[in-house]
């Protein structure tokens, strides 16, 4: 998987981005526009080296100093990187693994650092097994219930036409759902787990009329 050949050569210590409402999960692509100082320094350093940067969600806004963490985050590699001509940096990340949280580093540079743990998310590793057929076609139709409601569309043959990982990784991402219900779409433990969590989060979206009104295409 890209520069690593196992587990046992990511780092223990990583960078950390806290980012509400994202998560990063394992082949999914997750695009950044990078321009705060400090995370501007921490893609400059993960350019330089290894090219990785965990993606977490804060718990909070922290108040006057640093929010704490959810134990659980993704780590992804950069696999675009553009600079702008006003300084900032348009990235985009590819999971690799989930990982838990161990401790906060105490470090000198701008952003934050944390000891990863990789061990219990072993499977994210390879891709998932497929979903059996009726999890797909109940995510399906719950997708199809839930975009009504949403006033969103879809291109059902690109829908239709996706692999389950992504499929099930990229309505994670990009449905408007709460910091928590993200959370635990990404602590999911298997897709199988996911897909079904999905399923019930667009049916109750939908029930209750939804969340959002903003209108365009989900694809």
């Amino acid at each position: 998987m890209e520069s690593f050949a196992t587990i046992s050569e990511l780092p223990a210590v990583i960078p950390v981005f806290p980012l509400s409402g994202a998560i990063l999960l394992p082949r999914a692509l997750l695009p950044l526009n990078i321009f705060e100082p400090r995370y501007l320094a921490m893609t400059r350093d993960a350019m330089a080296g290894d090219r990785l940067i965990g993606i977490i969600q804060p718990k909070g806004d922290g108040g006057a100093g640093p929010p704490e963490l959810f134990g659980t985050g993704g780590l992804g590699r950069i696999t675009r990187f553009s600079e702008t001509g006003d300084g900032r940096y348009l990235i985009a990340l590819a999971g690799i693994i989930r990982f838990h949280v161990t401790e906060e580093v105490g470090v000198a540079t701008p952003y934050r650092q944390v000891r990863a743990d990789y061990a219990p998310f072993v499977q994210d590793w390879n891709p998932a097994p497929p979903l059996p057929a009726m999890v797909r076609a109940s995510l399906e139709d719950s997708l199809r219930a839930y975009l009504e409601t949403q006033n969103l569309a879809a291109d059902w043959d690109a829908v239709r036409g996706a692999d389950d990982e992504g499929l099930v990784s990229t309505l994670a991402t990009v449905c408007p759902f709460e910091i928590l219900e993200r959370q635990a779409l990404l602590e999911a433990p298997d897709l199988e787990a996911r897909a079904s969590m999905l399923t019930a989060l667009m049916r109750f979206a939908g029930t209750v009329g939804g969340s959002t009104s903003a209108t365009g295409t989900l694809q």
